[in-house]
């Protein structure tokens, strides 16, 4: 098993798995890994904010028995000062895990390569692995399975496109891509995941058809249309997003019994409308709570005794 947990690529399917026995155990009974990290310490670098990152990785930390070090924009500024390699070498020294979540993989990737000491992707512009293995989590919970299902994702062929590309592919889950145009998945990504679909037997289907994508899914996910860092690019993005909402209408496409992911935050009225995002379908907030038991595996199997 990779000592870092960069993307989900660098781990075999069993390897997948047993991350996600972990999480449901210490879900189960958080009480007996409460000493999983005791003593030890994990540095937290944000270029960029977030809720559900910051709070779940400092609680989780907190509940095996360790402590987070919050290292925001001011706190901490790669490229400017002092080098990457320099800042993980020195990182090392003072902590038992780092977790980056940065603008360019390649910062995430520099910090793993110069380190002494795990370090964990909490988001970049490439991948989101945290939140994918939260999302497999959630549907092994809701469906009792993960082989033999569909999940279609609608929007932006993003960062959290291709962890779901992976994700599903490895664990044996069919995935189907709609998305606009020139907003396709990664090429290289897209490839990577056919590899994996074609050994796990599952299927990959990137298309500019919405309906399509979500024709016969147990999992319909999407995302916003505007991350942080694409400020400017917002207005261009709704319209050419336009008919890629999630509605009732497109939900019906699916499964009845399909259920609605996404990862938050949501802008209701954009990519999905209320009454699916707020409705029976919906399990987003089920989805916003096994970040923390996931995470707490992913520390715990990296940073706890071996």
């Amino acid at each position: 098993m990779s000592r870092h947990f960069i993307s989900l690529a660098e781990h075999s399917p069993q390897q997948i798995k047993d991350y996600l026995d972990l999480a449901r155990h210490i879900k189960l009974s958080p009480a007996a890994f409460g000493d999983a990290c005791e003593g030890k310490t994990l540095a937290m670098i944000f270029q960029k904010p977030s809720l559900r990152t910051r709070v779940s990785f400092q609680t989780g930390i907190y509940q095996l028995g360790g402590t987070g070090i919050f290292l925001g924009p001011t706190d901490i500024q790669l490229h400017r000062g002092e080098t990457i390699a320099d800042t993980t070498r020195v990182l090392s020294r003072y902590v038992d895990g780092i977790m980056a979540r940065v603008f360019a993989h390649s910062d995430v990737v520099e910090l793993a390569e110069h380190g002494s000491v795990p370090v964990i992707n909490g988001l970049s512009d490439l991948l989101h692995p945290c939140q994918v293995l939260a999302d497999l989590l959630t549907i092994q919970e809701k469906k009792s399975q993960l082989s033999g299902l569909k999940l279609a994702y609608i929007g932006d062929g993003n960062n959290m496109a291709h962890s779901l590309m992976v994700g599903c592919a490895l664990t044996g889950i069919s995935v189907a891509i709609g998305h606009p145009t020139g907003y396709a998945p990664d090429p290289d990504i897209t490839r990577q995941t056919e590899a994996f679909a074609k050994q796990s037997g599952a299927t990959v289907l990137v298309t500019e058809d919405p309906k399509e994508a979500v024709a016969q899914a147990d999992i319909v996910y999407s995302d916003v249309w505007t991350s942080m860092g694409q400020e400017e690019e917002r207005k261009q993005r709704l319209a050419r997003f336009t008919g890629y909402q999630i509605d009732a209408t497109l939900m019906g496409h699916a499964h009845s019994d399909a259920i609605f992911m996404h990862c938050l935050p949501a802008h209701r009225g954009e990519e999905v409308s209320a009454d699916v995002i707020d409705g029976p379908q919906s399990v987003i907030f089920d989805q916003a709570e096994n970040r923390l038991h996931a995470q707490k595996a992913i520390m715990a199997r990296l940073m706890g005794p071996h």
